[in-house]
């Protein structure tokens, strides 16, 4: 008989803080106290899910271009040459997001970040002479919904929210950069990351909080890997619609819970078209299927449309905002 995924109190860490973490000297105590077990077992569950690879890590999920660049890539490749360009693109520290998706010309989707954007453009640069390939430069536009969470027994609908009030200070980027791998797992995790920085305590607590204030960290907490999970299946769907319809069709999207991200992006000419970029995850592909299909019925309009379903994960990271 086989052990089951989570135990009973890995369940409840996932369910309760996804997001919210608290920003107090020992997070993991008071964790332990609303659920009254004791510290060391919450820091050893926490331990053992990002051991197992449920959990990626314990840490900040950061709104794009507030703290750095990024962008969204697709590779134009054969099929044949997948595995070894894949290898390749996920080798370049850059790159914190490595995707195979079903699409017989595009079949590798990576995110790059980095410090600045010349900095991300440096890092596809160095992908096209590595791979020969031509790749796509997919900006982000506007983001209508971030901030992805799943609950055990279906997906959470992600908080929408205003834009960010501001960009990061260069303080606010060196504690970011250090966190990008997540929290350490230890009673006191705030003073440990502060004494990398030669921070406080105190002052790591009020940085972050002011972080989350301004809207550029959306969420603080455990950051799941949606696949062991059991949302096996999720795919991207992109609609080709005019520059001036964009945003009308995103408040339309927006009604829609299936929806779990929701972005505008910059076209690619008349390989890529596309401008609105819609992410479905669920347990099994007829799901994802049928909630694509009352998307693009809840456009209402003849949108000229792509399915592109995820087959296969290569690398998946924090962002690395400071190279």
């Amino acid at each position: 008989m086989h052990a089951p995924l989570l135990s009973p109190l890995q369940k409840r860490l996932l369910d309760g803080w996804q997001r919210g973490l608290p920003l107090v000297a020992r997070p993991f105590a008071a964790i332990a106290d609303e659920l009254g077990v004791d510290e060391t077992g919450v820091l050893e569950a926490s331990a053992e899910m990002i051991a197992r690879g449920i959990v990626s890590r314990l840490g900040l999920v950061v709104r794009p271009n507030t703290a750095g660049a990024s962008t969204l890539a697709a590779v134009a490749c054969p099929t044949a040459r997948v595995d070894e360009i894949a290898e390749i693109v996920s080798a370049e520290p850059g790159v914190n997001h490595n995707y195979e998706r079903e699409h017989p010309d595009l079949p590798i989707w990576f995110v790059a970040t980095g410090a600045t954007r010349d900095a991300v453009g440096a890092t596809l640069d160095r992908l096209r002479a590595a791979t020969g390939c031509d790749i796509l430069d997919l900006r982000l536009e506007r983001e209508y919904r971030i901030d992805l969470g799943f609950a055990l027994d279906g997906p959470y609908r992600p908080h929408d929210h205003s834009p960010a009030k501001r960009s990061a200070t260069e303080t606010e980027k060196r504690l970011l950069a250090i966190l990008a791998d997540g929290l350490p797992l230890t009673d006191r995790p705030f003073a440990a990351v502060g004494a990398t920085l030669d921070l406080s305590e105190s002052d790591v607590l009020a940085i972050l909080g002011e972080l989350v204030e301004a809207g550029i960290v959306k969420r603080i907490g455990y950051v799941v890997r949606h696949r062991p999970l059991g949302f096996s299946a999720n795919a991207m769907v992109v609609f080709d619609v005019a520059e001036a319809a964009v945003d009308a069709l995103a408040e339309r999207f927006l009604g829609s819970p299936a929806v779990t991200l929701l972005y505008r992006r910059r076209p690619a000419g008349p390989r890529w078209p596309y401008r609105l970029y819609a992410m479905i995850h669920g347990r099994d592909r007829g799901t994802v299927e049928r909630e694509a299909a009352a998307l693009v019925e809840r456009a209402g309009v003849a949108v000229p449309h792509r399915l592109l379903f995820s087959t296969r994960c290569f690398k998946q990271t924090g962002a690395r905002m400071d190279r």
